[in-house]
């Protein structure tokens, strides 16, 4: 009765504390699929210097801002740019639009003067929810650093816990899959890299203005799930309707038959290659972890999966299948 008295009481206080768990989770997963990179920082001489890790860690960020700052002082006064022209064209295109449907009878009724008040409500929407997400960004990029640094000995500390003939054998279960998972960041970086050259070529021979940073954008926003697609289509819907409404089909056109390609095929082919699931475990565990914690259960789907998996082989008991005769066989 007291063990189910106190499993009832964490189970509560779990769903209580779901949306931290998640972020702590979600951070512990990153920083031992990221520990390997900052080890190799680490271990490069700088004028006969080597790094410590929380320096090799702060030049990493420092080196990923730089990138990003580069980035966007490159783009963002041309896409700003066009961004205010687009905006000041905006009524004019969506009267000529809601004149040439008037053309088709389906359409003869229908009324877009209040497509850009829609378009505004949507996009303080999105603001506010991206506000908030930043806000868990930044808590989980803090906590992943503060795990690469200091997340081995709590590690130590904890399977230290367990008696001591259990240690080593959940040690080494940990230390596999901890090996597999970090396999997965390479898979995924090959599908962003798959997107980003395939959104270049096709919006390049869209003639898109920006095409290049469109498909860098794409295959950035690829590493986060059902938010990165839904970002690219936006904002490269939003730079084809400068040109033409058949560039705004285009690009959708594109990105529902890539997506369609992804993932029926590329996602389980490349993960199985990389973290050795099987292509219908891959599939379930992105349905799975979606459906349980959103875009950061799709996140981190498939190295639980993997984490899962290489726990369930160390501890679940083999079962072999009895020997059949002939004669059962005939009954």
């Amino acid at each position: 009765m007291l063990f189910a008295f106190f499993l009832a009481i964490t189970v509560a206080l779990a769903w209580l504390l779901r949306h931290a768990l998640l972020i702590i989770y979600v951070s512990a997963v990153f920083a031992v699929v990221l520990t390997p990179a900052i080890d190799r920082v680490h271990m490069i001489p700088i004028y006969r210097w080597h790094p410590s890790r929380g320096v090799s860690l702060l030049l990493v960020l420092l080196l990923l801002c730089v990138l990003l700052a580069g980035i966007m002082a490159v783009a963002v006064p041309s896409i700003a740019s066009d961004a205010a022209d687009f905006t000041q064209t905006l009524p004019h295109q969506v009267s000529e639009l809601q004149r040439r449907l008037h053309s088709i009878p389906l359409f003869k009724k229908l009324d877009l003067s209040s497509l850009p008040a829609y378009a505004a409500t949507t996009l303080k929407w999105i603001g506010a929810a991206a506000a908030s997400t930043a806000a868990d960004v930044l808590t989980s990029v803090l906590l992943t650093a503060y795990f690469i640094l200091d997340g081995a000995p709590l590690l130590r500390r904890i399977v230290a816990a367990l008696p001591p003939s259990q240690q080593p054998r959940l040690g080494l279960a940990l230390g596999k899959a901890a090996g597999r998972m970090r396999h997965w960041l390479a898979g995924q970086g090959l599908l962003m890299l798959i997107l980003g050259s395939s959104a270049t070529i096709t919006f390049g021979l869209m003639g898109l203005p920006f095409f290049y940073l469109l498909g860098f954008f794409a295959g950035l926003a690829n590493f986060v799930p059902l938010l990165g697609p839904i970002a690219t289509v936006l904002l490269a819907g939003t730079v084809a309707a400068t040109q033409s409404g058949l560039a705004v089909i285009g690009v959708i056109a594109f990105y529902f038959v890539y997506q369609q390609v992804e993932n029926a095929f590329l996602t389980p082919k490349i993960m199985k290659s990389q973290v050795q699931l099987a292509s219908p475990a891959v599939i379930i565990a992105l349905l799975i972890g979606s459906e349980l914690a959103g875009i950061a259960g799709a996140l981190v789907a498939i190295p639980s999966a993997v984490l899962v998996s290489e726990l369930a082989q160390e501890y679940l008991p083999e079962k072999r299948s009895p020997s059949i005769t002939n004669d059962q066989l005939q009954q």
